[in-house]
């Protein structure tokens, strides 16, 4: 699906990667959306990371089949998918995407409003957080799994 998504095998072996560590992978927080015939069609992982100290939850990569985007099966899955973290006691989410799509999640950007700040400079808008449980968000620096190739 990842290939298919996106340009290069670059997130597919990024996911490959997410799923050997150990220190990453989060049992049960990798969904997949299907059609109504039973093709999967989207895909969303949570890996572990950390702000500072404080556990919290990267949303990334997320790949959605080039035919069935737009049609909601990325909402579908990114919806399950955070309900599921919610329901594991998760309580902050990251991501870095586009601005305009991951704001109807609840993510907001994060650095300017909250004081969580990117491993390297990104643009504001693009980096987002969403509290999970309604409590405060935790304030430093991100550092995501090593597979991520940033921290």
């Amino acid at each position: 699906m990842n290939l298919a998504a996106f340009e290069t095998a670059g997130e597919a072996d990024l996911v490959d990667a997410l799923r050997r560590d150990p220190a990453a992978r989060l049992p049960g927080l990798s969904y997949v959306a299907e059609a109504p015939d039973g093709t999967p069609v989207a895909h969303a992982l949570l890996t572990r990371c950390h702000v500072d100290g404080v556990p919290a939850v990267a949303l990334a990569p997320c790949a959605v089949l080039p035919g069935y985007q737009k049609c909601g099966a990325g909402g579908a899955v990114f919806r399950a998918l955070l309900q599921a973290a919610r329901e594991a006691g998760e309580r902050t989410a990251i991501v870095l995407g586009h601005p305009p799509y991951y704001p109807r999640f609840g993510f907001v950007p994060a650095a300017a409003r909250f004081g969580i700040l990117p491993p390297r400079p990104w643009p504001d808008e693009a980096f987002m957080a969403l509290s999970l449980d309604g409590s405060p968000l935790p304030r430093g620096t991100v550092h995501h799994a090593a597979a991520f190739g940033i921290t």
